[in-house]
């Protein structure tokens, strides 16, 4: 293991139920001599990536903090979004979360939500946390609209025999046909799941704008009122996008035309 790829296994070993670390015991979980181990280490805490906590135990530095706060400026996705989920939440009148989700690796993250104020339940997509792929219209409609190359590669060769490869990729076809998605239940229990897809390809940008709210307590014209919504949000937020991708000269070209 060389590189770069020391510091991002070493950075990987962190989550929720293991957020303190040694370097013996990182040593032991990544089959590394512990000299190497502790260069990386000593590395990283240089960095601000990690931050020695007490008794030679390791834990996440602050430097991530930084860097969540720049994203936040200058992610496009999110600057383009961010007006449009508390647009989303306060047109729902229910209770309701509203999610900004791209693909990041083989899973789906949400990058920006935003939660009506009588909301009491908060689902499992949150910012920061990878989700599955293949579950949840938040997932799906991402999933139904990368490229079939890709797709191959995110889900395995299709199987000529296997009814749920198949079912999953039907599915998927049907989305991309409908432009939207609509699940129950799928992740979290109760809940109902809405999305529309983000989609700027020039930009490399595949992304969703969802709502997550209260399955019981949506009739089907609720259901259809919000479809309408969500599809609408996550077209002006492309729309958005593509706009702030523009060159500035390609703008001041179209302006010159107009005038």
């Amino acid at each position: 293991m060389a590189g770069f790829a020391r510091f991002l296994a070493v950075l990987r070993l962190f989550d929720d139920t293991a957020n303190a670390w040694t370097v013996p015991a990182m040593s032991d979980a990544l089959g590394v001599p512990a000299s190497t181990v502790y260069r990386t280490v000593r590395d990283l805490v240089a960095g601000g990536f990690l931050e020695a906590a007490h008794e030679s135990v390791y834990r996440l530095g602050p430097a991530f903090i930084e860097y969540d706060r720049l994203l936040r400026l200058t992610d496009p996705l999110v600057s383009a979004g961010r007006g449009a989920l508390h647009d989303v939440v306060a047109q729902a009148r229910t209770p309701c979360v509203a999610l900004l989700s791209r693909l990041y690796n083989d899973q789906v993250m949400c990058v920006a939500d935003e939660a009506a104020r009588d909301t009491a339940f908060r689902p499992s997509y949150e910012r920061g946390r990878p989700m599955p792929l293949t579950q949840g219209a938040t997932s799906k409609v991402i999933l139904a609209h990368v490229p079939t190359r890709q797709l191959n590669r995110l889900l395995g060769a299709p199987k000529e025999r296997d009814n749920r490869d198949g079912a999953l990729r039907r599915e998927l076809a049907d989305i991309r046909k409908r432009g939207f998605c609509a699940t129950a239940s799928e992740i979290d229990a109760g809940l109902a799941g809405i999305a529309a897809p983000v989609i700027v390809r020039e930009a490399g940008v595949i992304a969703s704008l969802s709502l997550v709210a209260d399955d019981t307590q949506l009739d089907e014209a609720q259901r259809r009122r919000l479809i309408l919504l969500v599809v609408s949000a996550a077209s002006l937020v492309a729309e958005a996008l593509r706009h702030a991708l523009q060159p500035p000269i390609l703008n001041d070209t179209r302006q010159r035309l107009v005038k």
